[in-house]
């Protein structure tokens, strides 16, 4: 319920302070379960892509907004779920619960380059992805977002108003013609680079074939690389 009651209070504001538009968004289907996979340039990502759905989108956000009273609230009323970077079981059951997310139907967004990018550049992806796309039968829905770097950059603390912001939606990627092979590395690859490609076509992006990295210190409150859904969980595939 909070959710619909912070996005009604939101979605008025924010189309005041920025200058959003839409692109494709009937590329994201009215029911079933939906990966939405995003380039990520700013925090504001998190916010803009459920400001224009109808449907109800879930992230996962990092495990120190639950910690504290100030954010946990928000966090909480809105259904997002915890993970902590270190991995190990609470990260699986973060991931766990992303999987019940999408097999109840709903929507799942991810970044799958698994953080902020700190260039500009489109990374490489992490396979999560790929990983909860077979695990989950969900289509996949490449997001292009452009503008929310110049909105937000990952240093600001504060958004720019009135800057233009436009997301993309493109054409759902199917991956049940690769049922049965999620623990092949290759298919894995395959999907996850059909997906970034896809992207970089909607963001515009110049694509940089390395991951991207994230100061220790600046872990922001992304959609999940899914690390742990990789073997082993530290540099994922």
């Amino acid at each position: 319920m909070l959710y619909w009651v912070v996005k009604g209070i939101l979605t008025p504001l924010l189309r005041v302070l920025f200058r959003v538009r839409v692109e494709g968004r009937e590329n994201v289907p009215s029911h079933g379960p939906v990966i939405l996979a995003s380039n990520h340039l700013s925090f504001l990502d998190s916010i803009f892509i459920p400001l224009v759905l109808r449907r109800r989108v879930t992230f996962v956000a990092k495990a120190d907004y639950f910690d504290s009273w100030k954010t946990r609230w928000f966090f909480q009323g809105v259904g997002q779920i915890p993970i902590r970077r270190e991995g190990g079981s609470a990260s699986e059951r973060a991931l766990a619960s992303a999987l019940d997310v999408l097999r109840d139907g709903q929507v799942f967004g991810i970044y799958p380059e698994g953080t902020r990018s700190r260039d500009a550049k489109l990374h490489k992806g992490h396979t999560g992805v790929a990983r909860l796309a077979l695990r989950s039968g969900a289509a996949i829905v490449p997001v292009g977002l452009v503008g929310t770097r110049e909105c937000q950059p990952p240093d600001r603390t504060l958004p720019k108003f009135f800057v233009p912001i436009t997301l993309r939606f493109g054409a759902p990627i199917d991956v049940a013609r690769f049922a049965g092979h999620e623990g092949d590395r290759l298919v894995l690859r395959q999907i996850t680079d059909e997906v970034m490609f896809e992207i970089r076509e909607l963001s515009g992006q110049e694509y940089d074939d390395t991951y991207s990295t994230k100061k220790a210190e600046d872990i922001p409150s992304d959609a999940v690389t899914v690390p742990s859904l990789d073997a082993p969980p530290v540099a994922a595939a």
